[in-house]
């Protein structure tokens, strides 16, 4: 998942001792339960058969060992699986050829990514005693002049949405020099665009907590217009009460190098089943350059290429037994870099291909460990953030809900925040839904209360990190939501009708 820059009867299978310690402990805890049973569970009285299989054949245990197979060529590719790298070539050469045997019409789609490398990041106050600041350059940004930019600074209105929109900016304030903005409310490439049209020849975004410099980012360097960096919270309050009192001079400092790559999106569906009618389900397969990505984003690749496997072991791809509708599953590549896998994908597809697309589930992150099961919130029940999805989303939200209600398992709603994705889909009117298990957030008391763990952690404490590896998952809620995946393919495969209900 990016940053914002913006069980029930089984076939007995032997357990690897991961699993037998999380069975051992799942009897030992009590079972948690919704407070109060959601309408889905009504309206969604009855599993089909195909639905009821996979539940039934998909499995941790099998999932597991395309996560160890992910963390293998992690660690034998500099320890990471990034777009771009050879890490995730091998992952994505592996998804690929373990469909192609199972039988599914596999591709890849290529395409361009670029790559930042920062040279210099510098901010240094100006004036008798001149000193240096923490700065961080933003991803993919404009360097500036050899020597660095030097300017007076302008600061941005500071409100509910600071820096954001022209009324931030008093009109000939900025002309030439480095705006001062705030964190928070809406994407950095909107804070640095409002600047660039007051004239700012340069843009500082300081943190709107913690004690770290902003690390922001745009997607690709063609959103780069004016050089822009990060600062800490103190720094950027200090310079706004210093500027506020009179001119406050910096010198930005940023060299950054782009270096273009390709990497690819891999994709599968069933030989049979409805064309108009397609289930799309995915998966981001690149990790962060700092780590191996196991649950950011194995997990959610492990369960859909598991869900695949067992689909083809019901006939999916044999002529005359497969499922009504056609099921296509996309592992995504730079989601990291935000979403351009997907991105590309969806802006590549005709009107009326966009139109044959049902529906799209997304799963990003789903072993966390220090969990809690959201779903995401299609309806815009929770009232927070961006909104419902298209129509259908709040079918789908349902749908896994009842699901989730009929096996006692406990669950809460996530915003459609932009974070992963279902982004691109959402932007273009296909219905969406899915879960995930929480990045960096911090679990509440409450929730602890509810689905265990530790309150005030983070629900993953190693996101984005070297620690994000095999050894730290929670594998019951991993096969929890391997169960709400095989439920969901399942069903819609074979009736798309509770999406009209």
């Amino acid at each position: 998942m990016r940053t914002i820059r913006h069980r029930h009867h089984r076939r007995s299978i032997p357990a690897i001792p991961a699993l037998a310690a999380l069975a051992a402990a799942a009897v030992a805890a009590p079972l948690l339960l919704t407070a109060t049973a959601t309408p889905a569970a009504a309206a969604h009285p009855r599993e089909g058969r195909l639905a009821k299989e996979l539940v039934e054949e998909v499995t941790a245990r099998g999932a597991y060992r395309h996560l160890a197979k992910f963390q293998q060529i992690a660690d034998a590719n500099g320890g990471n699986r990034a777009a771009g790298s050879p890490g995730h070539a091998a992952s994505a050469a592996y998804v690929h050829d373990t469909l192609k045997k199972a039988g599914y019409d596999v591709s890849y789609q290529d395409f361009d990514i670029y790559e930042a490398h920062t040279k210099t990041e510098k901010t240094t106050v100006l004036g008798d005693q001149p000193r240096e600041l923490a700065t961080a350059a933003f991803t993919f940004t404009k360097s500036t002049p050899a020597g660095g930019l030097t300017a007076p600074l302008a600061l941005a209105r500071v409100d509910e949405t600071p820096g954001c929109s022209a009324d931030d900016y008093p009109a000939g304030a900025f002309a030439g020099k480095i705006a001062l903005v705030k964190r928070g409310a809406c994407t950095f490439v909107e804070k640095q665009r409002a600047a660039a049209a007051a004239g700012a020849a340069g843009v500082i975004v300081y943190n709107h907590s913690g004690t770290t410099p902003v690390r922001g980012g745009f997607s690709s360097p063609s959103d780069g217009i004016i050089p822009s960096a990060g600062i800490t919270l103190a720094d950027g309050e200090a310079l706004a009460a210093a500027a506020a009192k009179g001119e406050v001079k910096v010198r930005l400092d940023l060299d950054q190098e782009h270096v273009r790559k390709t990497t690819r999106n891999v994709i599968a569906e069933t030989k049979g089943g409805r064309p108009d009618r397609v289930v799309t389900v995915g998966s981001h397969l690149d990790s962060v350059p700092e780590g191996p990505g196991i649950n950011d984003n194995g997990s959610g690749s492990a369960g859909l290429l598991e869900v695949a496997l067992k689909l083809a072991d019901e006939g999916a791809n044999k002529k005359g037994k497969g499922p009504a509708n056609k099921v296509r599953f996309a592992w995504w590549s730079a989601e990291e870099l935000g979403l351009l896998g997907s991105e590309h994908y969806v802006g590549q597809l005709s009107e009326k291909q966009k139109k044959d697309i049902a529906l799209y589930l997304n799963f990003d992150m789903i072993a966390s460990p220090n969990p809690v099961q959201f779903v995401y919130d299609g309806d815009d029940s929770d009232k927070t953030g961006a909104g419902a999805g298209p129509a259908g989303s709040a079918q789908i939200e349902s749908l896994i809900n009842g699901f989730l209600d009929k096996k006692g398992k406990p669950h809460e709603g996530s915003d459609f925040d932009g974070r992963s994705d279902y982004g691109p889909f959402i932007e273009n009117g296909i219905p969406a839904g899915g879960t995930f298990t929480g990045a960096e957030g911090i679990k509440t008391a409450e929730q602890a209360k509810r689905y265990g763990g530790t309150a005030g952690a983070p629900y993953d404490p190693n996101y984005h990190g070297a620690g994000d590896t095999l050894k730290n998952l929670d594998l019951k809620a991993f096969d929890t939501n391997l169960d709400v995946i095989a439920h969901a393919v399942g069903t819609y495969a074979q009736d798309l009708s509770s999406l009209k209900k």
